[in-house]
């Protein structure tokens, strides 16, 4: 009887990469070569597991936020005396923590790096800064950046980051700032640094100075705009309602070729539509089938919300419908801009007639969609619908708008409607909504 050959070290980290289950490729992990049934068979050696066979699984396990076993395996690296661990496993494990809202696991990560003789670098300092970026945490980043100082040189990336948390932050001064002492540092501002500058300006609708950046970083440092760039002063531009000088940057993107994606094209649809000229409308569809671009639910939404503002309902069906024959389904957002459009040039009885069609299109309604609905029922007087929303709404789970429950109310109270009155208030006091009438009851 032929023996089975044990599993090599490269074997183990071909059959890792391969396992898509993190569960099962933690079993692989942990016992590369089961013993048989059998008695007479002699135990194997220890298994030599090696640097890559670390890093293939706690990243498995970090993706799928199985954090505690990435613990159980970095207690097992920690005592792997033939391994010796790298910066990067520890930046992946802060990296994971981060994504997944845990700072503090990510910290405590961070700070047991020199119990597995790993030296901290710019590298690690910088992913725990961005670990509490997209945690949200702007003054702890602050404070890291200070005591960063103390043991290695900022970045920088470490200025971008930095920079970053500043603009989603709204205190775009503070950015500026980062972006003075980083020049002061003679380092060289990225791509990065000038498309988060001016995202941040285009987002304060500053775009006189957002243009003016974009210039300087073109002429001063020689960094061309890339199509995030663009993206962010087209959209500032449109909301400031220079559209004229949006489409300038569209040609622009076409004239050095780079490329759009469908987020662009649907700002200048949204931006069309405002200014009054939706005839331009077709000709941005064309160019973005002619540049290979399929349109997302964010353009069809754009479609139809314009479509809405003109009252061309028909139009606003037609662009629903197309969207199911196109392979991209519609999102409650679809339904709710039309909904809202109906229920605004009081066709209730059409809204409800869409509301009751969206399950069996595959999109059951929510929050958004009832509240829309019953708003528009209460604004057209048809308060025994009304209330039948309301009931079927708080039975779902969704609560409504107390201003308009105190409106709703109070119309009824007005028009001495006594029946549908009392059926609200069971409806409320049976979902527990509790509302304020200010002693009119």
């Amino acid at each position: 009887m032929n023996k089975a050959k044990p599993t090599s070290p490269f074997r183990l980290a071909s059959l890792l990469r391969l396992q898509k289950d993190p569960k099962l490729a933690l079993q692989l992990f942990k016992n590369p070569n089961p013993n048989p049934n059998n008695t007479e068979a002699q135990p194997l050696k220890p298994f030599r597991y090696n640097l890559l066979h670390y890093d293939l699984i706690i990243t498995k396990l970090g993706r799928a936020k199985m954090f505690d076993e990435v613990q159980q395996i970095l207690h097992q690296l920690k005592h792997d005396t033939r391994v010796v661990p790298e910066e990067i496993i520890f930046c992946n494990v802060i990296s994971f923590y981060g994504r997944a809202r845990l700072l503090e696991h990510a910290l405590q990560v961070f700070d047991e790096m020199s119990s597995f003789n790993v030296q901290r670098t710019v590298k690690s300092f910088n992913t725990l800064l961005n670990a509490m970026l997209t945690c949200g945490k702007l003054d702890r980043m602050t404070d890291l950046f200070q005591i960063m100082e103390k043991y290695v040189s900022p970045d920088a990336c470490s200025y971008n980051i930095l920079m970053h948390g500043c603009v989603v932050s709204r205190r775009l001064e503070d950015a500026w700032k980062v972006f003075d002492e980083m020049l002061k540092r003679r380092l060289q501002p990225t791509l990065v640094t000038f498309g988060t500058l001016i995202y941040g300006l285009c987002l304060e609708l500053r775009v006189d100075e957002a243009l003016k950046l974009k210039e300087d970083m073109m002429r001063v440092y020689n960094v061309k705009p890339d199509a995030q760039v663009f993206a962010s002063l087209i959209k500032g531009l449109c909301a400031v309602g220079e559209l004229s000088l949006a489409l300038g940057f569209k040609e622009e993107m076409v004239r050095n070729k780079i490329e759009m994606d469908a987020g662009i094209y649907s700002t200048l649809i949204n931006a069309l539509f405002k200014a009054g000229r939706k005839n331009e409308v077709p000709g941005i569809l064309k160019e973005m089938k002619e540049r290979g671009c399929k349109p997302n639910s964010v353009t069809y939404n754009a479609l139809i919300s314009g479509f809405c503002k003109e009252k061309d309902f028909e139009a606003a069906f037609t662009i629903l419908d197309e969207m199911g024959h196109k392979g991209c389904k519609a999102n409650p957002i679809s339904y709710n801009v039309i909904l809202g459009g109906l229920c605004k040039d009081g066709k209730c009885n059409e809204a409800k007639d869409l509301f009751e069609d969206m399950p069996r299109q595959g999109c059951n309604p929510d929050v958004v969609s009832y509240r829309i609905l019953f708003d528009g029922l209460c604004d057209g007087m048809q308060f025994g619908e009304a209330a039948l929303i309301l009931d079927e709404m708080i039975f779902k789970g969704f609560v409504p708008r107390s201003a308009r429950i105190h409106s709703f109310v109070g119309q009824l109270c007005e028009i001495g409607n006594v029946e549908v009155l009392w059926s609200v208030l069971s409806t409320l006091i049976k979902g527990n909504v509790l509302i304020l009438i200010h002693g009119e009851l």
